[in-house]
């Protein structure tokens, strides 16, 4: 396994940080500067605590260059400031018509694929939608599958709901969509560590990514529960592999509402251990 490990002996001040936090201590100290140890680089899982510990920028791994990445902590924003967006994020049903940019949206999401994963296993796959005539075509696809399903009654009761859906939909009101110019599925081989939780963390920073650029978020269940009631497979048509786990949609574009305030609800069931 050639990493691409390079120690640049000038800015090295051999303080042993890399060694010290490398998760599968793979690091070692030889001849005084950090060196792999040949025995460990196989359980190496490319998380680059390495590169992000080293405090001279000396350091390099998988060909990363230091002085490509943000420098910390002053790239960070302050606690009143992520207080004020987790408190301030709303879920956006209202959305104006036009799309994001694709620059936008690429970004976004190779912002979130810094998201953490078990093991470090970055196997997330992300399908986005962010062209308006085919979130069209897989909205009307969606709703066509609703109305047969309705017709045939294949509905199960807990998802009659969709009786009333498909009716308000002939009616003009999109109850599912929510008019949304853009969609985001993420899903991950079944093999991987943690499924689900990769899942839901690389959704959750997308969103509050999303909240800080001024992007509306929803997220949306009903679009998985209508995927799983149809007689066609629209992850397929989605490109989604059949055997990815698949996670929640998360519905985005520009929001019409603006909130001009947090709400207030800081009560936390808390339950405060203390072990003799």
């Amino acid at each position: 396994m050639d990493l691409h490990f390079t120690v640049n002996q000038e800015l090295c001040i051999q303080c042993g940080a890399c060694v010290d936090d490398c998760p599968f201590h793979i690091i070692e100290m030889a001849a005084e500067y950090p060196a792999l140890n040949p025995k460990r680089v196989h359980h190496c899982i490319r998380c680059q605590h390495c590169l992000a510990v080293c405090p001279t920028g000396a350091l390099s791994i998988l060909g990363r260059n230091p002085d490509d990445s943000l420098p910390l902590p002053q790239s960070l924003p302050g606690s009143a400031q992520v207080t004020a967006l987790i408190k301030g994020r709303r879920s956006v049903r209202r959305f104006l018509p036009e799309p994001l940019t694709a620059e936008v949206i690429d970004t976004m999401i190779a912002t979130v694929a810094n998201a953490p994963t078990g093991k470090n296993n970055r196997q997330c796959l992300f399908t986005v939608i962010d062209d308006p005539a085919t979130m069209e075509v897989f909205r009307r696809e969606t709703m066509d599958g609703l109305r047969r399903a309705v017709a045939a009654k294949r509905l199960s009761e807990n998802l009659s709901y969709f009786r009333h859906v498909v009716t308000a939909w002939d009616q003009g009101r999109d109850i599912i969509f929510r008019n949304a110019p853009h969609l985001l599925m993420v899903s991950v081989p079944p093999a991987v560590t943690t499924p689900d939780a990769d899942i839901i963390i690389a959704m959750s920073y997308f969103e509050l990514l999303a909240a800080s650029m001024g992007i509306g978020t929803l997220w949306n269940a009903m679009i998985r529960w209508a995927l799983s009631t149809i007689d066609v497979d629209l992850y397929r048509r989605l490109g989604i592999p059949d055997d990815h786990v698949r996670g929640y949609t998360l519905l985005f574009g520009r929001p019409t509402v603006q909130y001009h305030r947090t709400v207030q609800r800081d009560e936390a069931m808390i339950n405060r251990v203390r072990l003799a």
